[in-house]
């Protein structure tokens, strides 16, 4: 099949979307498969072009068996709602006239188009027409409901909310498959007016041997100065406006204040994002926090494995309309989750029996949490069998990608 991937991050962004796309990418391209993305220089989630990269030309390169077309983006300083605006429609624009020309002289079968953003839709539905070929929306999360639900737009239902919603009605029917990540993002499809016939479901995945329980000593622990008696309660991923990652910090002041047991879990956050900054500055009095900068993919195994107890904190207004990637690699390591979400989510029915739910954005919560299962070896074993049992029977790498394959196949006839 001819496959044109189209969304603004792609590898080697490390975490996030990019991950996920740069993965299908070289997984379709490996098994025969002649696919061409058009996409961003990468810039997750740092928020700054990578360096080798241009914010201002288009480049082309061939990445794992793929043809990519690197096209231009601006990138904000300050991130307010309407930067972001404006960065999402600085990709939508640069990169139309590439999608157009591909559609209309490349002739792909499919169009597949990755949101975010909701901004390259009429460009991807424009491509496949001048083709004459299938298209196909996956929605990685809802960025219109995430933003005025997250106060990073006007939180009032103003004319920008319904002219938005509205243009996102619109193109969602225009699709020939759209597809998303949980089941409760599915139900919201179907409440937007997609036909049930044609939503898809699509979840993450894992290459659940490269990410599986290890044994033996952890180089992390020796790299932060961990005793081999503290607990460790692991957040590695995006720090941003929609993780609620402080909360993680009030849960470490909980812990530093109570017994032996619970000044002995040591909390370590990875990664990189909008709020890292703001975190390290309140982390430098907290001798009981480890911060930790973005690692190489091939060290994710290990990672995950310095955990005995995995983070999974999350805004309340984004529960449902995003599902962290996070947490599929987190339950292929074998450890118990603690994660923020509101009974009755899709988080929260994940983590049933994987580990402990917690209220969002309740440091004194999820702190009681990691105290429970300080004190409870046993306990974390369970839950972290269960967890690596449901990875493996759900979100396994190639079981996921087969069955998109599949439907690719059938789609393109």
């Amino acid at each position: 099949m001819r496959i044109l991937l189209y969304g603004i991050n792609y590898a080697p962004e490390l975490i996030g979307v990019g991950k996920f796309s740069g993965e299908m990418g070289a997984w379709l391209a490996a098994r025969g498969h002649d696919v061409r993305v058009i996409t961003a220089p990468p810039y997750y989630p740092a928020w700054r072009i990578s360096k080798g990269y241009s914010a201002f030309r288009w480049q082309r390169e061939d990445l794992a068996g793929v043809r990519v077309y690197r096209c231009p983006l601006w990138v904000p300083h300050l991130r307010s709602g309407t930067a972001r605006i404006f960065h999402l429609l600085s990709f939508a624009v640069s990169s139309a006239p590439v999608a157009l020309w591909l559609g209309a002289f490349w002739r792909p079968d499919v169009v597949f188009a990755v949101a975010p953003t909701m901004a390259t839709v009429p460009a991807a539905t424009v491509a496949a027409a001048l083709g004459r070929r299938r298209s196909w929306l996956h929605i990685q999360d809802f960025e219109i409901d995430a933003a005025f639900g997250l106060g990073l737009l006007e939180t009032s239902r103003g004319w920008r909310w319904r002219l938005l919603l509205t243009a996102e009605r619109f193109f969602l029917r225009r699709f020939s498959r759209v597809s998303t990540i949980s089941r409760r993002m599915e139900e919201r499809l179907g409440a937007k007016g997609v036909d049930r016939q044609r939503i898809v479901p699509l979840p993450n995945w894992i290459d659940t041997e490269a990410v599986r329980p290890r044994e033996g000593r952890n180089r992390f622990r020796d790299e932060l100065s961990i005793p081999d008696t503290a607990v460790v309660a692991l957040y590695a991923g995006n720090m941003g406006e929609k993780q609620g990652v402080e909360t993680l910090l009030e849960a470490a002041v909980w812990l530093r204040q109570g017994d032996a047991t619970e000044r002995n879990v040591i909390v370590v956050l990875c990664g990189d994002g909008a709020v890292k900054a703001d975190i390290e500055r309140i982390a430098r009095n907290l001798d009981n926090v480890r911060m930790l900068g973005l690692q190489p993919a091939d060290r994710l195994g290990e990672l995950l494995n310095l955990a005995d107890i995995h983070l999974l904190p999350q805004r309340a207004g984004a529960a449902d309309l995003v599902m962290p990637s996070k947490l599929i690699a987190i339950m292929a390591s074998g450890k118990p989750v603690v994660a923020a979400a509101a009974s009755g989510t899709q988080i929260a029915a994940e983590v049933a029996g994987a580990g402990i739910v917690v209220a969002p954005e309740d440091g004194a919560a999820l702190a009681a949490a990691l105290s429970r299962l300080a004190r409870s070896p046993d306990e974390r074993r369970r839950l972290g069998q269960t967890a690596r049992e449901r990875a493996v029977a759900q979100w396994d790498r190639d079981l996921v990608l087969a069955r998109l394959e599949a439907r690719l196949a059938d789609l393109s006839v």
